[in-house]
């Protein structure tokens, strides 16, 4: 079968299949013992992996009706079986071949759930990427550069782009050009900060981008000036990926998602443009027919271990809306299997935020077709704007039970809220003022939104202006404080359960998945992450340092710090 212009066919998403990782890699800055695989890269038929799993002697954190803490959970066939019996029990649903871990105490939840991120954006990063999101300074800059710097070819460059700030850092800057060489004298170095810089690079760098096809002027530290310098440098690397490039940034993705233990991902894709990439384009401009090529490709070879739900952006401002039009004619919602499926519109289906012809077309368009819908709103104004358009469209389209929701919600009125979810629509709360917001109310109004009862979800944002590790949300829902220590978000903390309930149970909500996700409960699927510490007692500045020992998609492990595994 043809494949259509977007690069989807039914075939592609139907009879992928995917089960396993088609082999083990290391995650730059974890620690990857081994996954799942296997060793030839075949799938098996199946449309989810399929493990056979015991965890005892724990504290798993179920998050279900009962909110119940229990010391192990059985997986069979890839979902769970038991939850809280004996070990003994729980054999007699495994199968013999079942991997049976002590987890020793730790701390067990549901696999996290971003329910908005710029995914597939991290998932085509050019270069030999590396995340540096939670270096903590220079130092660990430095060292993630040079432990990815042992599988890279001569002359390709290793890469950093989007996610972090130097907030993040300790020296609240960039790397130099001297620490960079430090790091890695025989390869070029860039790293890149948010959409459009600014970037750095070390000596090797400097060389090739100042005699590249779009010369960049580099200064004498190895920084480069934000804007349309740093998009030159982004364009010279860009240029040079290929698919089986696209493909390994794609597998890198997956891996750092489980090793920080994000087991599903809503993505809201990018800036949309047509056609290879050229100067001047942003970090988050990419092809939005092509852009989730390489992980369908993965896809169909077996090689999928996250779990993608895959939204669709429109920007166009013609009141025709051409392009959301055909989209709405010519594609299924909500169709895949439980490892990639379409998702509904999002982050909007038209530009406005609330305003213009444009997008109050789009809301009638997408209300007609009977599609789940999502916008964002950045400021009081846009929320009230936006909520009156599906008020307006609702009078016309039922669209109480499609899942209207709006994203960001930096800040909210009782009576807004009381009105979208008298058309059944929900908020998803950001949390990526972390990074850089400034207070003394950065957003979002956490307790409130918990308070007032609306169904709710969070997320940070990332991968472009902030990162994908759901710790740093955490931290900042639960303490109000940014990445340099201030608080910036007082009188709206929430608990650290109320926290994680949303990045796991409520955030499933967000992908239609509530039947399958969130829980730790029998008949959900087998998605499971074992922490390295108890994030009730830790420390407020350690709950940022959370790592998984253990995450599990379907049962089967797909990060594995060696812990809880290796012979002892």
């Amino acid at each position: 079968m043809s494949m259509d212009r977007r690069g989807v066919s039914r075939r592609n998403i139907l009879g992928a299949g995917a089960v396993a990782i088609g082999g083990a890699m290391a995650v730059p800055g974890t620690a990857v013992a081994g996954v799942a695989a296997d060793p030839a890269g075949r799938g098996n038929g199946r449309t989810t992996p399929e493990g056979d799993l015991i965890l005892h002697n724990g504290k798993i954190r179920t998050f279900d009706d009962r909110d119940r803490t229990v010391s192990s959970v059985g997986v069979a066939q890839g979902r769970i079986v038991g939850v809280g019996q004996s070990l003994g029990q729980l054999k007699q649903l495994v199968s013999r071949d079942a991997k049976v871990i002590d987890l020793r105490g730790r701390t067990v939840i549901p696999g996290m759930i971003e329910a908005h991120v710029h995914f597939v954006s991290l998932a085509i990063r050019p270069g030999y990427h590396v995340v540096i999101e939670n270096a903590g300074d220079i130092a660990g800059i430095q060292a993630l550069l040079s432990a990815r710097r042992r599988d890279v070819p001569e002359g390709r460059f290793i890469t950093a782009m989007g996610g972090w700030h130097p907030n993040m850092f300790a020296e609240r800057r960039l790397p130099n050009l001297a620490e960079l060489d430090a790091a890695v004298p025989d390869r070029p170095v860039l790293l890149f900060q948010g959409f459009s810089g600014p970037a750095a690079t070390n000596s090797q760098g400097k060389a090739v981008l100042e005699a590249a096809e779009v010369p960049v002027v580099v200064g004498a530290d190895g920084l480069i000036a934000a804007g349309a310098n740093a998009t030159a440098a982004l364009y010279n690397v860009r240029r040079t990926q290929t698919f089986d490039d696209k493909k390994r940034s794609t597998l890198d993705a997956m891996a750092y998602a489980a090793s920080v233990g994000i087991t599903a991902v809503q993505d809201q894709v990018g800036f949309p443009v047509i056609g290879p990439p050229a100067p001047g384009q942003l970090l988050s401009n990419f092809d939005h027919y092509r852009m989730y090529d390489s992980w369908l490709a993965l896809h169909r070879e077996g090689r999928t271990f996250i779990r993608l739900q895959m939204n669709f952006l429109h920007n166009q401002n013609d009141i025709n809306l051409p392009e959301l039009t055909q989209r709405l004619n010519n594609q299924f919602q909500l169709f895949g299997d439980d490892l990639m499926m379409t998702g509904g519109i999002g982050e909007w289906g038209a530009p406005g935020d609330g305003s213009g012809p444009a997008w109050t077309k789009a809301q009638q368009l997408i209300a007609q077709a009977g599609w789940r819908n999502t916008n964002r709103a950045l400021n009081l104004a846009q929320l009230e704007a936006e909520i009156a358009g599906y008020e307006a469209v609702n009078a016309e389209y039922d669209i109480t039970k499609l899942r209207w929701r709006i994203d960001h919600v930096p800040v909210v009125t009782s009576e807004l809220l009381d009105r979208l979810r008298a058309l059944g629509g929900a908020v998803q709360c950001g949390a990526y003022s972390y990074v850089a917001g400034n207070g003394p109310a950065a957003g979002a109004p956490f307790r409130a939104i918990l308070d007032h009862g609306i169904k709710a979800g969070i997320h940070l944002d990332g991968v472009h202006i902030a990162p994908l590790n759901p710790w740093y949300g955490v931290y900042y829902a639960t303490t109000g404080r940014n990445a340099l220590g201030n608080l910036i978000n007082d009188g709206q903390q929430i608990s650290r359960d109320e926290a994680v309930r949303l990045y796991t149970r409520e955030n499933a909500w967000f992908l239609n998945m509530e039947d399958k996700l969130g829980t730790i409960e029998n008949g959900k699927l087998g998605d499971l992450v074992v922490l390295d510490r108890d994030y009730r007692t830790v420390r407020d500045e350690d709950i940022k340092k959370i790592k998984p020992l253990l995450t599990t998609v379907g049962g089967q492990i797909v990060y594995d710090s060696g812990e809880l595994t290796r012979r002892h």
